[in-house]
């Protein structure tokens, strides 16, 4: 895999553990596409599983916060991963195998003085809207032309700021790059890994019509020299960019050494990673100082982001199982991923969090697992990953086994029957795994 020759900028800014990747069938142990995605955002902001129905609607809006997006006619079942206080997710699944992760994107663009869409909403809207990874970019790229996305002013004290995409269904996967009303698109070979920090330059597939005029506006982009225009060279800002571009390369290079055998515990292992940078070696072109977590966690009252969710995404071209969603809550090295599927209903509990801390909130029990293990110190995180590893070693038995079972089922057109199969078996899982992890922190913490 080819990597960028950089000189990091000695600043370290707020986007520090949001990473997503994605390895398309030529690159997979399965041949099947396997997305994963940490999802970074304030360590003590819950961040519940939801489910919503397919819906036909007939006009009204789509719920989004600053802005007014009509709704349309129909919108697909979908799942994501939903900051309590907002209307949209970090990443998300639908009904027809699109999967979406979403990064801040450090831009040069100025701060907005009219509301647009938060990035979130984006992601959430293009699940709703999109049968493949292909028409979610249209959606996302659509929306994002006309009623924008990014930094702008609020009175509700929402952070906002510029995103960066990767979509991706069982054959097919995007970048989307996104600054302000302006986008560029490019398809993903094989494998691809994004982070905090914008890559599509003048290589793109696409780019807004209005992208170049947008820069020399902003005077990012002289028009009248002979400089080819470069997405990322133009708008994203490399002084915020330190972390991002140190975890795309860890992430990168160990997917690459994976090429071709990657799957669901591959990915496990790059989302709970935390690397001393020993590996950066083997990456010369690359000016690299400093530790460097995929997996990051902060010590109790820290107010900066954190991983506090993740999703893999075990996708399947061939039709011999259905898809499994593997979804893990707060940190990825101390989570146990479940496995989800979308042709059932997920447990109820699942989409239980708010702004308090509470104790029927699977969320709330694992950020006060992984505080516990904090405190405790190493040799309590080692039992705790120890102990988890014998449920997630269990769910790897059986989730491929009921996978198989469903597909036969829904081929045979016994949806009712398999609706009761899946909401079972999750709802199990779901119990067993909360009970585990109530019972390993101490009644005080």
């Amino acid at each position: 895999m080819k990597t960028r020759q950089i000189s990091l900028p000695e600043s370290v800014g707020w986007f520090e553990s949001c990473d997503t990747m994605v390895a398309l069938g030529s690159a997979t142990r399965g041949r099947n596409t396997v997305f994963a995605k940490n999802s970074d955002r304030p360590q003590e902001e819950a961040q519940p599983l939801v489910m919503v129905a397919g819906s036909d609607h007939s006009g009204g809006y789509s719920g989004t916060q600053f802005v007014d997006v009509p709704q349309i006619g129909h919108t697909y079942r979908h799942v994501g991963s939903k900051p309590y206080w907002c209307a949209g997710y970090e990443h998300g699944f639908n009904e027809h195998q699109v999967v979406i992760g979403n990064e801040a994107l450090p831009s040069k663009l100025k701060e907005a003085k009219t509301p647009k869409l938060v990035g979130m909403e984006v992601l959430r809207i293009g699940l709703e809207r999109s049968s493949s990874a292909e028409e979610a970019v249209d959606v996302i790229t659509d929306l994002v032309s006309e009623f924008g996305q990014g930094k702008f002013v609020n009175a509700d004290g929402v952070r906002t700021y510029d995103n960066i995409y990767l979509i991706a269904d069982p054959i097919s996967a995007y970048v989307v790059e996104c600054v302000g009303h302006e986008w560029a698109v490019s398809q993903v070979k094989s494998l691809k890994s994004i982070s905090n920090v914008s890559q599509i330059g003048d290589d793109g597939d696409r780019v807004s019509p209005g992208a170049e005029l947008q820069a020399f506006d902003q005077g990012l982009f002289d028009r009248g020299t002979n400089a080819q225009f470069s997405f990322s060279r133009v708008f994203g800002d490399l002084n915020d960019s330190a972390s991002g571009i140190k975890r795309q390369c860890r992430s990168e290079s160990m997917l690459s050494r994976g090429y071709g055998k990657l799957d669901v515990r591959s990915m496990m292992e790059v989302l709970s990673d935390h690397s001393d940078c020993e590996d950066f070696d083997e990456l010369p072109v690359l000016d690299i100082k400093g530790d460097v977590s995929i997996c990051l966690h902060r010590t109790s009252g820290e107010s900066m982001g954190a991983s506090t969710a993740s999703l893999i995404a075990d996708l399947c071209a061939t039709g011999d199982r259905l898809p499994v969603y593997w979804t893990g809550m707060y940190s990825p090295c101390m989570t146990v991923f479940m496995p989800m599927f979308i042709e059932g209903d997920l447990p109820p509990m699942l989409a239980v969090g708010g702004p308090v801390e509470s104790y029927e909130s699977p969320w709330w029990d694992f950020y006060r697992l992984t505080h516990y293990g904090l405190q405790a110190g190493i040799e309590a995180r080692k039992e705790i990953r120890s102990e988890l590893s014998i449920l997630q070693a269990e769910l790897f038995e059986s989730a491929y086994e009921i996978a198989q079972q469903g597909r036969v089922l829904a081929v045979n057109g016994d949806i009712a029957s398999l609706r009761i199969l899946l909401t079972n078996y999750m709802s199990e899982n779901a119990r067993t795994v909360v009970s585990k992890v109530k019972s390993m922190v101490p009644v005080d913490i």
